[in-house]
């Protein structure tokens, strides 16, 4: 049979890693297991022309091992291309531990998931992500130094969220700017989709300028205790994809804008932090644009976190993640340009662009 022709599931029995869309040639995948502490973690390398894998650990209790590792593919590859684009010299990579965090994470399961990043010496740095909190990154730092987003007594840059969400708000100004002649939100409609670390974080800063938040969690008890903190409205429609809102703000899971949902969003600008909001990029990016829908890339706003994480390795200050944070607010407005100029969607502007940078460091490295 031939692939070029297969269907997904005759794809996945003939070739479960190498013939996966989302593969896009990573250099090396690592599955990890360990029988007395629970761990089954997958390491996804994608790139490391620009130097060592920088990626968070996520946490998720994963349906099948299949959907963990396309998620991790998925994730190891953005992270290749939020480095590239925000103009730092790391690569891309990324951890998923599958289990669930409130109930199966163990100091002991860290530090087993710790000796694992440590037995591939440095060419992957983790840090912390969905299901992760600082204190599970200075477990990992027991047994290796490969990790960042370290506390701050120990040295390290700490809580990576706020800084993402200030890009993410930062990236969406932009994208209003753009959008709607202006970048001030003070009036818009905004509703926000997770309100974890990133997204309650995000609500503040949108509450401050004056924007009506509606939010939405599928942690009821946290929703109301930031819909009171905020004074945000709770989304209590049936399909919130249809909700009547300026800017849609995917902060939770990926993959949210889909054939199921491409064609029912009404909002006029997508800016949020969650990561591979596009469930297919070829797809549904093309489509977006075709219904006027302003996409800011979600791995280019949300770079925030790699920003701060990455200060760890080049010792650079406060003062410097923030400014290196700051100018996402321009790189998102040159992206939009330079999409319009050659006549394709925002998030291939963005890939191409970061393309380019790895393109010519590789030729770079040849040369040494």
């Amino acid at each position: 049979m031939d692939a070029t022709f297969a269907t997904g599931k005759e794809l996945q029995k003939m070739d479960p890693v190498f013939g996966q869309l989302s593969f896009d040639d990573h250099e090396q995948i690592v599955f990890c297991n360990d029988k007395d502490t629970g761990l089954k973690a997958i390491i996804g390398i994608h790139n490391s022309v620009m130097g060592p894998a920088l990626g968070g650990t996520r946490m998720w209790n994963y349906n099948t091992e299949w959907e963990a590792l396309n998620d991790v593919l998925r994730l190891s590859r953005g992270m290749t291309y939020k480095s590239a684009i925000t103009g730092l010299n790391i690569g891309g990579g990324k951890a998923v531990i599958i289990g669930d965090a409130k109930t199966q994470k163990t100091p002991e399961l860290m530090r087993k998931f710790g000796e694992f990043v440590h037995s591939l010496s440095g060419r992957y740095i983790t840090a912390e992500d969905v299901g992760m909190e600082t204190k599970d990154m200075d477990t990992v730092r027991d047994v290796t130094p490969y990790v960042t987003g370290i506390s701050e007594e120990r040295g390290g840059s700490g809580n990576p969220s706020p800084v993402t969400a200030y890009g993410v708000y930062l990236g969406m100004k932009a994208a209003a700017k753009s959008q709607f002649g202006s970048d001030v939100l003070d009036g818009k409609k905004v509703l926000v989709q997770g309100i974890g670390h990133v997204g309650e974080t995000l609500v503040e800063y949108l509450t401050k300028e004056g924007a009506q938040v509606t939010i939405t969690d599928i942690n009821e008890e946290k929703l109301y205790q930031v819909a009171s903190k905020y004074n945000a409205a709770i989304y209590t429609g049936e399909d919130l994809y249809t909700a009547d809102v300026d800017i849609y703000a995917p902060c939770a899971m990926g993959a949210t804008i889909n054939d199921n949902t491409v064609d029912k969003i009404k909002a006029k600008v997508i800016a949020g932090a969650a990561n591979n909001q596009l469930a297919d990029e070829n797809v549904h990016g093309p489509r977006l644009q075709e219904r006027g829908i302003l996409y800011a890339p979600d791995f280019l706003i949300n770079a925030g976190g790699i920003i701060n994480v990455y200060a760890e390795l080049e010792h650079y200050g406060k003062a410097e993640i923030m400014a290196k944070t700051e100018n996402i607010y321009n790189t998102t407005l040159e992206i939009i340009d330079y999409a319009v100029k050659n006549g394709m969607t925002t998030h291939k502007a963005a890939l191409t662009i970061a393309q380019n940078r790895i393109d010519a460091r590789k030729i770079e490295n040849a040369k040494k």
